[in-house]
């Protein structure tokens, strides 16, 4: 995951290498009222990719989504931080910790880059290495520690770039 960010804009993009889509499902992603049934059983619909699509869109940002069948896939959301509508970014340091300690024997990558009056100033984590420096990602004080150094590494940028 990448996400970069300046005063007008805020963008993520998101490429895994898992089992990827074909074009007629890239189509279906994007509706809102379709689900695979696979990941979420009792599930009817499935928002994720739809309401990013339409958040962006309704800030004067864009979408983009690209994908090749048993290669992976690629999301890249720009939103337009100066819209009216853009909605706040939210506890960063919360959701970046939850997203490494999601379960399950993978590499998740951050890449935060952020550029302000005062220059650009960037960080990059590896699950990985998180694991190995906290030895695990699943008990309250690891949990803790992990948010705890998003939010260092995020007050660091702030202050690079003021």
């Amino acid at each position: 995951m990448v996400l970069d960010q300046d005063e007008q804009s805020f963008t993520m993009t998101v490429t895994d290498n898992g089992k990827g889509m074909d074009e007629a499902e890239l189509v279906r992603a994007q509706d809102p009222f379709y689900t695979d049934g696979v990941k979420h059983r009792h599930r009817k619909v499935g928002l994720g990719l739809p309401f990013v699509i339409q958040t962006t869109r309704m800030t004067d940002g864009w979408f983009q989504i690209t994908s090749r069948k048993g290669e992976g896939t690629t999301v890249i959301a720009r939103f337009n931080l100066q819209h009216w509508d853009t909605p706040p970014l939210g506890e960063l340091p919360a959701t970046l910790g939850q997203l490494m300690a999601l379960g399950g024997d993978h590499e998740a990558t951050v890449v935060r880059r952020l550029t302000g009056p005062g220059g650009s100033s960037s960080y990059e984590d590896k699950r990985s290495e998180l694991l190995e420096a906290l030895g695990s990602l699943e008990d309250l004080q690891s949990l803790t520690l992990l948010r705890e150094y998003f939010r260092s590494q995020e007050l660091e940028l702030v202050e690079v770039t003021k």
